[in-house]
This record gives structure tokens, sequence and C-alpha cells, in this order.
């Protein structure tokens, strides 16, 4: 009697794919998350455009001035500028789309306008073409937790809460080390071998090189 093989699972968090979804890289759950973080990102109201809202120094989403240090503050908050500015959000995410174009064959993207609304034209293409990217892309797992890590960095600065904790963990199999928070949903290693969320909190910390 045969013995059936295990379904396969998402690159992103090792779930294991459902019957219509045996050819994919990415679930319908990851999918989903980073469309929702995409989408949120996006727009007047956005997390990105949000951003212009904090920088200065001392002050959050909310509007309010948080009192800190009695020297001299600098003129805005360095990490809301990286995220905003060229090289940020936004370039981060036109590399994506680049990339996907050019795998489909498609002509080189061409954005117009400022950056909110470079990135507003980026993010519609990206959502248009996520579940092709859930389907076919050999990289869906690290573009759904670049998608998440900005997303992150975002609404940490808008909302004035610490970004999650980030952590080194240590590969059973190869000793390569990943870096991890506790919303990472799943990773593969760098050899091959896919970490579940629940497998990712049960890896080594990685020991600390001393100084």
């Amino acid at each position: 009697m045969s013995i059936d093989a295990p379904n396969p699972t998402c690159a992103s968090c090792s779930r294991t794919l459902w019957q219509d979804e045996l050819t994919h890289q990415g679930c319908g759950v990851c999918l989903r998350r980073t469309d929702a973080a995409l989408a949120e990102l996006a727009g007047p109201r956005g997390l990105y455009a949000r951003l212009s809202t904090v920088m200065a120094p001392g002050t959050s989403g909310g509007g309010g001035r948080v009192s800190g240090s009695k020297n001299a503050p600098i003129p805005v908050r360095l990490a809301a500028l990286n995220l905003q500015s060229h090289g940020g959000v936004v370039t981060i995410l036109q590399t994506w789309q680049i990339d996907w174009y050019e795998m489909n064959g498609f002509t080189h993207p061409r954005w117009s306008g400022r950056l909110q609304q470079q990135l507003d034209q980026t993010v519609d293409a990206l959502r248009n073409n996520l579940p092709w990217a859930a389907a076919e892309h050999p990289a869906w797992s690290e573009f759904a937790d670049e998608v998440g890590q900005l997303f992150g960095a975002c609404k940490a600065q808008v909302s004035g809460e610490p970004p999650a904790r980030r952590v080194t963990v240590t590969c059973t199999l190869c000793d390569a080390t990943m870096r991890i928070t506790l919303d990472t949903p799943g990773r593969r290693c760098q050899c091959g071998t896919q970490y579940g969320w629940a497998e990712l909190r049960q890896l080594p910390l990685a020991e600390r090189t001393a100084a």
C-alpha cells in the first residue's frame, strides 16, 4: 500500500498548502496578509504619507510631543526620514516591481509624480500581480518578509510604538544565522531548509561575537 506524500508547504510561513495551491510558493494567508500591508502603506492617509506627520523629534502619529533629553534635538527623526526618502520604502518596492516585470517580459515600469504618487503606482502594480508572485516567484518568501518589515517599520514610526525586537537564530543543519522577530511567520535558510513560525522559535540563539 502506497503512502501519500505530504502536501508542500508555503515558502513564507510553512503552512500546508491547500489542494488548489500545491504548485504555489505562498499560501493564501500570506498573500492576503501581504496585500493588506501594501494597502495600508499607500494612499493619502496611508502609513507612508503619515510619516511626514512624525518627522519632528518627540512627535508621534497622534500629534503629541514626547519629552526627552534637554539637549537640542536633531531637526528631524532620521528613521522616519529614511523610510520616506529615496532609497526607502518607495525604492525597495520599485525594485521588486522591476524584478517582476522583467520575469514576465513586461516593459520596464515608469513612474510619475512625487514619491507618494510613485508609491501608489508601485503598490497598485504589486497588488495586481500578487497572485502570480505567490504562485510562481521563487523569492516570494523574501518579498513577503520585506513588505512585512517595511509595514512594521512605518507603523512603529507613526504609532510611536517600539519596533518588534529582532533576534538572531542559528539553522540547526548548516549553522547559518537568520534575523527574525516575533512577527516573522516563517523563514527559508540559505541552505534551503524551511522553518515555520513555531520551528523558528525553537532554534538556538546565535552566539554573540566577542568584541
